[in-house]
């Protein structure tokens, strides 16, 4: 492979664990993102289905929640897509760059599963007001 090199430099510098901790932070903000979002769509998705059986005619307009909690999803997936391609395992890789990673990755992830938690809530709460 041209430009690989897998073989890790241990050293006070360079410690094998710091790869991990970057691949922590991105794990991280794929998995609380997409909780986050699923949450988030259940929540609302609980609202437009008992306003669907008293006026069918508003769940279109009532799918906003639903798709601001599906996007949730998709930061989480594009952080952790640019946090694992700056992990690398070549021996010049920091505890910095792995534990920044790492804050970066939770930072992304409990942010989104806080705020897919709030679109949950307030969707079913506006989609049922909707309804009145």
């Amino acid at each position: 492979m041209i430009g690989l090199s897998f073989q890790e430099t241990e050293g006070p510098e360079y410690p094998a664990t710091a790869a991990f901790y970057g691949y922590m932070g991105a794990s991280m903000a794929l998995v609380f993102a997409n909780v986050g979002a699923a949450y988030g769509t259940y929540r609302a998705g609980v609202g437009i289905g008992s306003i669907g059986v008293t006026k069918p005619e508003l769940i279109m307009k009532s799918i906003i929640p639903i798709v601001m909690a599906g996007i949730l999803g998709i930061y989480g997936m594009i952080v952790s897509v640019i946090l694992i391609q700056k992990v690398n395992t070549r021996g010049d890789y920091t505890l910095y760059n792995g534990y920044a990673h790492l804050c970066a990755g939770l930072c992304c992830g409990l942010s989104s599963l806080t705020a897919g938690y709030a679109i949950g809530v307030v969707g079913n709460a506006g989609v049922k007001a909707n309804a009145l």
